[in-house]
Order: C-alpha cells, then structure tokens, then sequence
C-alpha cells in the first residue's frame, strides 16, 4: 500500500511515547523500517513520516534555491524540530519535549491517516477541528480541491 488509511486514538506515557498502532504498522511498506522523522505539522499537529517517505521529501527540500529568501524562510519552518526517532522494542514512539509543546499534546491523542504520513493531534484539538468544520464547508473545499481542472475525479 502507498499511503496511510485510518483513525486511532492512542495515549502518551509520563515520557512521551505511544504505542504506534497496529492498524498503522500493518500498513507501513517494507522498505519503512523502523525508523521515522516527526516534525511540525501545518496545522498545530505533528506529521510522523516513515524514514522511506521523507527522504524524498527532505533531498527536494535540500535541493532548493537557499540564495531565495522564502526558500530559507520554508526551509527554517519546515525543518525546525524535525526529529528521528525510532520504535522502541514495545513499538512505542517518543515525542520530544519540543514537539509535545508545539502541538499541546497532552494525553490523550489522536493518530490519522494524511496520504504518506500519520498527523498526531491533541484529542480534544482534533475534535473541536471537525466541530467546527460543516458538511456544506467540507462540500466546498472538495469542489475547490478535487472538482475543477486536472483535479477533476469523481469520489
């Protein structure tokens, strides 16, 4: 499978870690490891990509214009705090300290599926993000998105 598929609420320990879900392990191609890098993420959740899918991600990212001031200002946000990690022998992931801060991770959170890589939100952020969001605004952003020109697809 090329992508991630799913939903699960998991817990952090006293430390910082979760255990990474089965759903989302069985998912992870061979060539993954176990091996990941979580950084910020656009939203304030963090973006967990297995190591096979950021590295194409972080050599086009080292490949850009650095004579360009928003190449570097992109670069300074995208990377900052980008961490690997690695599961631990109970399949646990530890979030840094940094990271947790950023995202306002408590306890309880949520781990979804984002094409390449799973977001991990703060449970109740992640709640209160589809709470406000209507059927009719989501109807919107799918026409804007998917609906017009070379995106044009049927679901």
């Amino acid at each position: 499978m090329t992508g991630f598929l799913g939903e699960y609420e998991a817990t952090l320990d006293a430390k910082g870690r979760f255990l990474l879900p089965a759903g989302f392990k069985k998912q992870l191609a061979e060539s993954a490891g176990e091996q990941f890098v979580i950084n910020r993420g656009f939203e304030k959740c963090l973006s967990l990509y297995p190591m096979n899918e950021w590295q194409p991600i972080f050599e086009k990212i080292s490949k850009l214009n650095d004579f360009d001031p928003k190449v570097r200002e992109f670069r300074r946000y995208f990377l900052n705090g980008a961490t690997i990690c690695e599961l631990d022998s109970a399949g646990r992931l530890l979030v840094p300290k940094n990271l947790m801060a950023y995202a306002s991770l408590d306890k309880e959170i949520v781990l979804s599926a984002a094409t390449n890589k799973i977001e991990i939100w703060d449970k109740a952020k992640y709640q209160e993000f589809f709470e406000n969001f209507s059927p009719g605004a989501f109807s919107d952003l799918a026409m804007q998105v998917m609906g017009g020109g070379d995106n044009n697809i049927s679901i």
